[in-house]
C-alpha cells in the first residue's frame, strides 16, 4: 500500500490564460446562441455552461450580453467563412458541392440561431452584427468566384460586373433556401438540397453566359474541367431532353 508520504500530490491549480478563458466563454455562448435567439439567452446561462461566475463573464465582456453576442457571432462568422474555402482541386462544381455540404452542416448545427440571425428582429441586431453577416456573404462570393476561375487569384482574371452580380445573387438564394429548409423541418435531406443549389448555380451561369461575353468566357474555361459523372454532366443529361422539346420556339432556319 502506498503511504501518504508517497502518494502523488494533486496537480497544482493553473489559471487559464486570458485568451483561453475568453475563448471558453465565447464557445459556451455560441453553443447557446446556436439554438435560441440571442435575447433569450442570459449571462447566467452562459456562465453556467462555461463553468465560470457571472462576474467573470462581465470581466471579459463588460458590455454584457450584446458584446458577448457580437464576439460569438464573429467566431461563428469565421467558421462559416471557412466552409467556403476549398482547395482548387478537381472539377469546379464538385468543389462547390463540398463547400455546400459544409455550409449546410453548419446551418443544421446552428439552426435556431442561424434563423434568428438572418431573419433579423433580434434586440441584439446592430449595425456591427449586420456588418459581420455581410462580411460572410462577401467572403463566400469571393470564394465561389475563385472556384469559377474569376476570383483574381494567381493566374486568374477578375470577374466582370454581370458574373459578380450573378454569384452574389446565388449566395443570397443559398441563404434564403437555407432558411426555408429549416422552416420545412430540414426537408428535403441536405444532400438533395445541396444538389439542387449546385444545379441553380450551373443554370445561372448558362443563362448569364448567353448574354454576357465575360461569363461566356469563364464557362468556356470551366467546361473542360467538368466530367460526365459530375454535377454539370448529370444536369446536362437531364436538361438536354427538356430543351429539345422546345425546338419549336427557335427561329425558323433560313432557306
Amino acid at each position: 500500500m502506498t503511504s501518504a508520504a508517497e502518494a502523488p500530490s494533486p496537480p497544482a491549480y493553473r489559471r487559464l490564460g486570458v485568451e483561453v478563458r475568453r475563448a471558453q466563454i465565447i464557445a459556451a455562448a455560441l453553443g447557446l446562441f446556436a439554438h435560441r435567439a440571442p435575447d433569450e439567452v442570459s449571462l447566467d446561462e452562459v456562465a453556467a455552461v462555461a463553468g465560470v461566475s457571472r462576474p467573470l463573464v462581465y470581466r471579459y465582456f463588460p458590455g454584457g450580453r450584446q458584446q458577448l453576442y457580437e464576439a460569438a457571432l464573429g467566431s461563428a462568422a469565421a467558421e462559416l467563412t471557412l466552409c467556403f474555402t476549398e482547395p482548387a482541386v478537381g472539377p469546379p462544381t464538385e468543389r462547390v458541392s463540398r463547400v455546400l455540404d459544409r455550409y449546410l452542416a453548419f446551418v443544421d448545427e446552428h439552426d435556431a440561431g442561424f434563423s434568428a440571425l438572418l431573419q433579423g428582429g433580434s434586440v441584439a441586431e446592430t449595425s456591427r452584427t449586420t456588418a459581420i453577416v455581410d462580411g460572410v456573404r462577401r467572403a463566400a462570393a469571393e470564394q465561389i468566384l475563385l472556384h469559377l476561375g474569376r476570383g483574381g487569384g494567381p493566374g486568374q482574371q477578375s470577374a466582370g460586373p454581370r458574373l459578380r452580380m450573378m454569384v452574389r445573387t446565388w449566395i443570397a438564394a443559398v441563404e434564403a433556401a437555407s432558411l426555408i429548409w429549416l422552416d420545412e423541418e430540414k426537408q428535403p435531406p441536405a444532400a438533395g438540397l445541396r444538389g439542387w443549389l449546385v444545379d441553380h448555380l450551373i443554370a445561372l451561369l448558362a443563362a448569364t453566359a448567353a448574354t454576357d461575353p465575360d461569363t461566356a468566357a469563364a464557362v468556356a474555361d470551366l467546361l473542360p474541367l467538368e466530367t460526365a459523372g459530375g454535377p454539370a454532366g448529370r444536369l446536362a443529361d437531364l436538361v438536354i431532353p427538356v430543351v429539345a422539346g422546345a425546338a419549336h420556339l427557335l427561329p425558323a432556319a433560313s432557306d
